[in-house]
């Protein structure tokens, strides 16, 4: 029974960690800014040990613990990987840095190597354990690969649609720009989030061939990158932003038929 319980509160507290890390980037943020604004409010003298105090066990307890094991990633991981990693984040649309991903990657196959441990026979804790360790890796990374999947599906079906609204606003004499900005506003969804940064950046100084072309280097989806290309060899030769706008759509729209055709086809053979 002892043996349960201890178990069972060491599962617990790898899971919180797990959390913690998940929500690493929020809560260092704002938790103790929210405390200094609230007492600010006050016009209270607050000394620094009450601001920390008022903070939740998690956040006092958990969520510098996960920014160590952060911070012991980012030292010894291989800067490689992490880069990938990083990438392939953005690609899913995540806020996580690397090494906190793989901080709770971590914190997942600690867990499932734990749960595996407690179930296994005699004879079977190795196996057990290495499993479960692998297991946990497993499904953290099948999770970002699901997610990655996920929104570049999201962002493929949506292609046309923007683009037939920027053909619109720019043909109404709006500029390129204006037409993303126009797309920011109407929809919520990853791709129109994606103009809206790269307008943003552009408010921020950076060319828009720079922010165009790390906009296509963040979603790494072939339309996206084939329509891009389209606009800066557009905007260098001088052609009408509008015509090209056209041609793009008018191919997204064939691509999305031909796409939704084929999995028609394949239907009936996965049935």
């Amino acid at each position: 029974m002892t043996t349960t319980i201890l178990v069972i509160g060491i599962l617990l507290g790898f899971v919180l960690i797990v959390m913690a890390v998940v929500l690493l980037r929020r809560a260092e943020g704002d938790a103790l800014a929210d405390r200094i604004n609230e007492y600010a409010a006050r016009e209270e003298v607050a000394s620094i040990e009450e601001i920390e105090l008022s903070l939740s066990v998690s956040e006092r307890i958990f969520v510098p613990i996960a920014r160590r094991l952060s911070g012991l990633i980012t030292r010894f991981a291989p800067q490689e990987m992490l880069e990938r990693t990083a990438k392939q984040l953005e690609s899913a649309g995540k806020k996580q840095s690397a090494a906190e991903f793989w901080a709770s990657t971590v914190g997942m196959m600690i867990v499932v190597m734990l749960m595996g441990l407690y179930i296994a026979g005699p004879g079977q804790r190795l196996m057990y354990g290495l499993g479960g360790a692998f297991t946990g890796f497993i499904l953290m990374r099948q999770r970002l690969t699901s997610a990655v999947r996920r929104r570049k599906d999201e962002i493929i079906k949506k292609l046309p649609d923007a683009l037939d609204l920027m053909t619109i606003c720019v043909d109404a004499g709006l500029t390129f720009d204006g037409a993303m900005s126009k797309v920011n506003e109407k929809w919520d969804d990853p791709l129109s989030r994606e103009f809206g940064r790269v307008v943003y950046e552009l408010q921020l100084g950076k060319t828009r061939r720079q922010a165009l072309r790390d906009m296509s280097d963040r979603l790494d989806v072939p339309d996206v990158q084939s329509f891009i290309a389209s606009v800066l060899q557009a905007d260098q030769l001088g052609v009408g932003m509008g015509r090209v706008l056209r041609i793009q759509s008018e191919q997204m729209r064939i691509r999305r038929r031909q796409r939704a055709e084929e999995k028609a086809q394949q239907a009936p053979v996965k049935m």
